[in-house]
Formats: structure tokens, C-alpha cells, sequence
């Protein structure tokens, strides 16, 4: 196995604190981080190539912990544009319940194109629409995945309330308790892998608490707990859903998700908006983790996630972009400087004495949470970090715009001036981004492909 020294870095972003002592760079051998060079050191490993890193910032690779992949065929949907979460959603349902094998591939190959452009190394998808159409798109984008190097956690999401129940989506996307439940342990046992370094692993995912039954859920729970994977839905994000579950349960979501059995580690929330004081406690103790998606957010006015809290209690908190129609990109690069921006407001109307310390979010923090914070969160420690033993997962930053002329500090110069493109990304230790191109992917193509992939969808209605 090859052995690389990425030299002399301009900077280095080390989430866990020890950047001095990786001044020098770092060495990867095969899929791991082998070594740290201190500065003016030389590595005792035997190197076969040198990639001089002098005009970039290191980083460990970015992690998107939810996204929606399909989503990207219905970016700026005319029906969709300006509303809020359920009317949003009403107005995409007739759209997605055509969604068929070749879209959700092609959808999935720009997702990943997308978010590696970015710096992001690790990607969570959730996708909950299945029709007669489309019965295996779990399977089709653990292919694509498989086919791009990226690094996947892709959650078999369900609607199973369909409006006829009282639930939000329509009868054509929902699908039986039975139905969902096979698949899932179907797919975990065809998919899920449980080294260290997996590229590839299964999270059971109902889609939310207004589309799935309670019986479900504590089904999900369980079906979980006997294959030992991870669990994940949408909680919290806005206040109608705060009014559909004291409404349809007598009780909040969390509470509706407690009784269901969800609060346990492993679990994690898309979202995570509205919890209250106590609660967002009670998601501490139980190591319950929160899936912070501000562009999102913003763009449907569902509100603000209270971060700094969050991470005070204790609670797992990752990055993520959220789907592409909602967003409307996946770029997880400035959705770290939107978390920054958006945090600091969020705690200047607050006020600073609703935090025990350090009121100001730093581009730090924001860095924090998309690396090693989204790897807590999916409880993988070998990633989000530049520590030896650790995964060869690194994105690196040319700071030669004119946005970042006269910056003093690089880290916060990549958020503050708004980085969005990586020069070099490396995924398990192979390179899949060299000077901002694909080294085996052609992207116009998949451009054009997608594109018309989108018309096809949109000339179904």
C-alpha cells in the first residue's frame, strides 16, 4: 500500500485540540492516518509520495449527518417555493411518488458529487419514499455509493400514516408496518458493515412522528436493538409538528418518541428546533444526538436550533445540509459558516446569560460539529479526526481567492470568507478531489444526465 506525506500545511484544523503537532503534516498508509509530522520534523515512514500542502488548510473530512440524495431533482420547484414544512411538503409528495430506480441513482451520484466538492467525506442519507414504483431505492444508492468511494450511512426511512389515517402523505408513498420492517432487516443484513472503517452501514429511519404510526415506531425501536444498528427520524423541526403530536398522542414529540422507545445511544434527530429546556436535558442523559440543519431551517422558517445548549447537556450535535429542495445545495462547507452566523444570532436575542460559557459560536465550533461532532453523533470514532489510527478522511483548502486576501488566521478565514469548493479530498485514503477536479468521475456528464433526469420527473405531473 502506498504510503502519502501530505507536507507543511498552511494551517490545520484538529477538532481535538492538537493541531501543533501536525504543523509538519500528516502521513496515510492504505486507508489510515499512520503519522503526525511536527513542524520542520520528517516522517519515520517510509513515504512514496509527497503532496506539498503549503497554501492549504487540513482539515479531517466533513460529515453530513442527513440529507434527503432525490431531493436534487426538485431544487427551486415552483409549487414548493416560499412555504412552510407541511405546506411544503404537500405540494412535493405528488412529484416524489414517481420517483423511480433510474432517479434515485443519478440522484444520488449528484448528491455525492456535490458534497465531496464541498470537503465532505462521510455522507447520511435518509430516504422514506417508496411506491410501486420504487421498492429498492435503498439498494440503488448503496450501488452508486459503493461505485463514487463514498462513505455512506443510509437510513431506510418509511411513511406509513398515510392522510386517509390522519397522517400528512398521501396513501400513494406510505407503505405497510410489515413491509417496512422486512426490508429493514433485509437491508441490514445485505448491507450493513460493522468494521471500523465501514463505507457503507444501515440506520432504521421512519420518516417522522406525522408519518409513521406509534406502532412503528416502537417496532423500529426494537427491530433495532435485536440488529444492533442505529435509529434516526425528523423530531422537533417545527411548531405545527408540536401541535400534530399533542393533538394525535396527547403529549410533545420527544415524549410521543420516549414512549416509543427512541431514547437511547445511537439514536439522532434531523432538526432538533423546538425542545424545551428540560428536554433538550433529557436528550443529554440519554446521549440522544441532534442533526443541526441551519440553511434548512432558514430557508422553510422553522426556527432556530439551540446548539450551544444542546452541546452544554451533553447531546451528540452533527452538521448537515438537509435535502437539496429545502436547502437548496449540498454544500457542507457553507453550511458550517451558516451554522456559525445563524448560532451567533440565535444567542445575541437570547442573550448571553442563557449560556454557562463562551456565548460567541466560533468558526471553530462550526468546524467542530461537522467533523467531530458528526462522528459522535454516528458513534464512529475513527472518523471526523487527524489522529493516528484514524481513517484516511481529509479535505484540503487552497486560500488563494480574493475572498480570503489579508485573512490572519486560515481557520476562520475559511468560514468567514466563505470557503465552498475543497482543492484536495481524500477518501479512505484515495484521492477522489485533486486541484478542485474529480479524478475519476466525469461531472459534465453527470451533470447532463441529472438534468434531464429532473425534466423527466417534473413532466410526470
Amino acid at each position: 500500500m502506498a504510503s502519502i506525506w501530505i507536507r507543511n500545511p498552511l494551517a490545520v484544523f484538529d477538532p481535538e485540540g492538537d493541531a501543533a503537532d501536525a504543523a509538519g503534516g500528516l502521513v496515510v498508509a492504505g486507508n489510515r492516518i499512520v503519522e503526525r509530522i511536527v513542524s520542520g520534523g520528517l516522517p519515520t515512514t517510509a513515504v512514496d509520495e509527497t503532496v506539498d500542502a503549503a497554501d492549504c488548510v487540513l482539515l479531517p473530512g466533513l460529515i453530513n449527518t442527513h440529507h434527503h440524495f432525490y431531493q436534487t431533482l426538485s431544487r427551486a420547484y415552483f409549487a414548493a417555493l416560499n412555504k412552510p414544512l407541511f405546506d411544503w411538503l404537500t405540494s412535493l409528495y405528488p412529484l416524489w411518488r414517481h420517483l423511480d430506480p433510474e432517479l434515485i441513482d443519478v440522484s444520488t451520484r449528484l448528491a455525492c458529487a456535490e458534497l465531496m466538492l464541498s470537503g465532505c467525506t462521510t455522507a447520511v442519507d435518509h430516504h422514506y419514499v417508496f411506491s410501486n414504483e420504487l421498492t429498492d431505492a435503498i439498494d440503488v444508492q448503496a450501488a452508486a455509493c459503493g461505485e463514487l468511494g463514498m462513505r455512506a450511512v443510509l437510513t431506510r426511512g418509511s411513511m406509513s400514516l398515510g392522510e386517509d389515517d390522519g397522517g400528512l402523505p398521501p396513501q400513494s408513498v406510505v407503505q405497510r408496518d410489515d413491509v417496512i420492517l422486512a426490508d429493514s432487516e433485509r437491508l441490514v443484513g445485505r448491507w450493513h458493515q460493522r468494521t471500523d472503517d465501514a463505507m457503507l452501514q444501515i440506520v432504521l429511519a421512519p420518516c417522522s412522528p406525522f408519518s409513521v404510526t406509534p406502532e412503528l415506531l416502537q417496532q423500529t425501536a426494537d427491530l433495532a436493538s435485536m440488529l444492533d444498528v442505529n435509529l434516526h427520524t425528523h423530531l422537533a423541526e417545527t411548531a405545527d409538528e408540536n401541535e400534530f403530536c399533542l393533538a394525535s398522542f396527547g403529549k410533545r414529540p420527544l415524549a410521543h418518541m420516549a414512549d416509543c422507545g427512541w431514547l437511547r445511544p445511537g439514536t439522532w434527530f434531523a432538526h432538533g428546533i423546538h425542545f424545551t429546556p428540560a428536554e433538550i436535558e433529557l436528550l443529554g442523559t440519554h446521549q440522544v444526538g441532534v442533526a443541526h440543519c441551519p440553511n434548512s431551517n432558514m430557508m422553510l422558517g422553522s426556527g432556530i436550533c439551540r446548539v450551544q445548549e444542546l452541546r452544554s447537556a451533553g447531546v451528540p450535535v452533527g452538521l448537515a445540509v438537509d435535502g437539496s429542495a429545502s436547502n437548496d445545495h449540498s454544500n457542507l462547507m457553507q453550511e458550517a459558516r451558516s451554522a456559525m452566523l445563524v448560532q451567533r444570532l440565535r444567542d445575541g436575542l437570547a442573550g448571553a446569560e442563557h449560556l454557562p460559557q463562551n456565548p460567541l459560536f466560533s468558526a471553530a465550533d462550526a468546524l467542530g460539529i461537522a467533523t467531530l461532532g458528526g462522528a459522535n453523533l454516528l458513534q464512529r470514532p475513527t472518523l471526523g479526526r487527524l489522529s493516528v489510527g484514524s481513517v484516511a478522511d481529509l479535505a484540503l483548502f487552497r486560500l488563494d481567492e480574493a475572498r480570503f486576501s489579508g485573512a490572519q488566521s486560515p481557520i476562520d478565514g475559511l468560514l468567514l470568507g466563505g470557503a465552498h469548493q475543497a482543492t484536495h479530498v481524500m477518501i479512505n485514503g484515495v484521492w477522489k478531489v485533486r486541484e478542485g477536479a474529480f479524478t475519476d468521475m466525469d461531472l459534465p456528464a453527470l451533470l447532463h444526465a441529472h438534468g434531464q433526469a429532473a425534466e423527466r420527473l417534473w413532466a410526470k405531473l
